[in-house]
């Protein structure tokens, strides 16, 4: 079982420039939207014992990912995964959307626009490590896993558990920064939504 975050807003986020794998810090609104998170799973956590958080390496998911274990009161230490980590946009990362749009005209109005950076990772090699991470989850042994994840790897790997071809990730609204997903059974559901009082 699995609740997929992604990290709070981040400066650059803000600021409308790609970080890719390059780090940025958490905003005052990135380090609320991450309280806001873990008191959505807070009502959750019984037992735990039986509760783990897993994170990107990068900064702001370790970041997010520490706040959210402060605020559910969990003991267990994080365990970082570079699976999991955001996708590789090469020439671009650190770009402002203006100096990409100078750069690749009309490059940010495509679906999937960000795995074809210039020098950048490819859907297939982000499937394939994201795809590596879900094989190993057993969701027979009775550990609540919360992953703190990206925009563009928490969206493939939510395609990747439920099945979604991927001619149709890019389908609709990318989620708020602070959604909280439930992934259990090859079904996904929001559970922000749900909660939210």
């Amino acid at each position: 079982m699995i609740y997929l975050v992604r990290h709070g807003q981040t400066e650059f986020n803000h600021a409308q420039r790609l970080q890719g794998q390059w780090d940025s810090a958490l905003t005052d609104l990135g380090r609320e939207q991450a309280r806001r998170m873990g008191k959505h799973l807070k009502p959750l956590v019984d037992d735990r014992e039986r509760w783990s958080i897993i994170a990107s390496p990068l900064g702001r998911t370790v970041h997010t990912a520490q706040i959210i274990r402060e605020i559910i009161g969990l003991r267990s230490e994080i365990t970082l995964d570079p699976r999991i980590q955001e996708v590789h946009v090469g020439d671009w990362e650190g770009f402002h959307h203006h100096e990409i749009e100078a750069a690749a005209p009309g490059a940010m109005r495509e679906p999937g626009w960000l795995l074809r950076a210039p020098g950048g990772e490819r859907y297939e090699e982000m499937a394939g490590r994201i795809g590596n991470f879900i094989a190993e989850i057993d969701e027979t042994d009775g550990i609540r896993r919360i992953v703190v994840s990206h925009g563009i790897a928490g969206r493939i790997m939510r395609a990747l558990y439920s099945g979604v071809p991927p001619d149709q990730i890019w389908a609709g609204r990318p989620p708020p920064q602070d959604a909280v997903f439930h992934l259990s059974g090859g079904k996904i559901s929001r559970i922000d939504e749900r909660d939210a009082s």
